[in-house]
């Protein structure tokens, strides 16, 4: 699907975030995605996601032999992992859907990484056949795969570490603390040595991999986790007299900044920090792999829903959304963690101005705490206003909760044309969810399967 409406536009054909995206909330109302008939829609900003992209290839472009991969959890849509594709990205994985999803957006299995704390045999099995790459995540699994491994398979194989340098602001997101559950605990007793055992009895395994975390993890820290996994890969190789390892997996979790428009810390950032941390990294003695997914996304897709009601409750005003839980579930459950902007604007579209006034933007989820922001100074809301909840690209809703049978968000990707006046042109990447699908997916097939009588 394509529909059209003019939009603002620079000379160069491009518009400032701002603009462009009050351009596109006006143009889904006007074609109808947003509104009575579409009350909560999410919006993929393609030009903005090949920018994203672009920005990283060239933080990396001194650097050769570096496989850049998206995190399918991220975004786990088929058109989206299509574009990224088309944009030269590889694929990581961390279960059997994801790889199925990623092999139907067209990544080669060659460019395909499978992660995943409990993966089955079958799930490995297939990875192996295809010519994935598989990073084991335990030793134990590494035994696995010694029963699973044929000697002709094409798959990378390698072992992901715990680096244990710590976790940053937000636990949940902390994937190197001493206990995590990711990985082989580096310093834990006799896990070195075990680690190096591991390398020398599979010349096979020629793969480190570590990822510290992502969301409130800063920098430094990703760091010295990638620098102690490269001094780990340097160590076996001279313990094993051979270049065993030839390739490091260093996985993403560069943080988005949710506080306003500007993108930091950059791709170059993250560069420059692995530079002073490890200088060795970037020499080309090790193939590189990354697996950024928030950072590519998150600012270049927002959430548009409408104001169902408004009302008061003890002096505080509060707007009844159709976005909430379901769809902005990590904002609702840990609102200090992952505050979001929001935008206020009028039925037709256009971003409301006048008095602010503290308000909580609630969604429609059936329990007290489905509120995506508490307090904020916007223009008053009323009934069938807008609300447009920013920097929700990655995340949010492209895997949404079911709670309440309440349907999938539709999802468009968009873009403003060059050469057409700024015209805002609509892709749908997903259809709402039907009321049948709904009733399909909670077991109607299966009706009456618990109250048949046996003879």
């Amino acid at each position: 699907m394509t529909q059209t409406t003019s939009a603002p536009h620079h000379k160069d054909g491009t518009a400032p975030t701002v603009a462009r995206y009050d351009a596109v909330v006006r143009a889904a109302v006007g074609q109808g995605l947003l509104g009575e008939g579409g009350p909560v829609a999410g919006f993929i900003d393609t030009e903005g996601v090949r920018g994203s992209v672009g920005a990283l290839y060239d933080a990396f472009a001194a650097t050769p032999g570096v496989l850049h991969t998206f995190a399918a959890k991220a975004c786990s849509l088929i058109p989206v992992l299509r574009l990224l594709a088309d944009c030269g990205m590889g694929c990581e994985v961390a279960s059997p859907g994801e790889l199925r999803l990623a092999l139907e957006a067209g990544f080669p299995a060659s460019r395909i990484v499978l992660d995943s704390p409990a993966k089955t045999r079958e799930e490995i099995r297939l990875a192996l056949a295809l010519g994935v790459a598989v990073n084991a995540d335990s030793l134990d699994e590494l035994r696995r795969v010694d029963a699973l491994r044929n000697p002709s398979t094409s798959s990378v194989l390698g072992l992901r570490v715990n680096p244990q340098v710590g976790g940053g602001s937000i636990g949940p997101m902390s994937t190197a603390t001493d206990t995590s559950k990711f990985g082989v605990a580096l310093r834990d007793p006799g896990a070195r040595e075990a680690i190096v055992g591991a390398f020398r009895q599979r010349p096979w395994l020629t793969r480190l991999h570590a990822h510290v975390g992502s969301q409130g993890c800063p920098l430094e820290l990703i760091a010295a986790g990638v620098a102690r996994t490269y001094e780990l890969a340097e160590e076996i190789n001279a313990t094993l007299g051979v270049r065993q390892i030839t390739s490091l997996d260093i996985g993403g979790g560069l943080p988005v900044n949710f506080a306003d428009e500007t993108v930091r810390p950059t791709y170059a950032d993250y560069v420059a920090a692995l530079t002073a941390a490890a200088p060795g990294l970037f020499s080309g003695r090790y193939e590189l792999v990354t697996e950024f997914g928030r950072s590519l996304l998150a600012k270049n897709g927002f959430i548009g829903a409408r104001v169902e009601y408004t009302k008061d409750a003890d002096g505080r005003r509060i707007a009844l959304t159709h976005a909430g839980a379901q769809t902005a579930t990590r904002t609702v459950l840990m609102p200090d963690a992952w505050p979001l902007r929001i935008g206020a604007f009028g039925p037709d579209g256009v971003p409301k101005g006048g008095p602010v006034l503290a308000q909580d933007i609630a969604g429609p989820c059936c329990f007290a705490g489905d509120v995506v922001a508490y307090g904020r100074e916007l223009p008053e809301l009323a009934e069938d206003d807008l609300v447009v909840l920013y920097d929700t690209g990655a995340y949010y809703f492209s895997t949404p909760w079911a709670y309440n049978s309440l349907p999938r968000p539709a999802v468009y990707g968009f873009r403003v044309a060059a050469g057409h006046a700024g015209t805002v042109m609509f892709a749908t990447v997903r259809e709402p969810q039907s009321l049948d699908s709904i009733a399909a997916e909670s077991g109607l097939a299966h009706v009456d399967a618990l109250i048949g009588r046996g003879d």
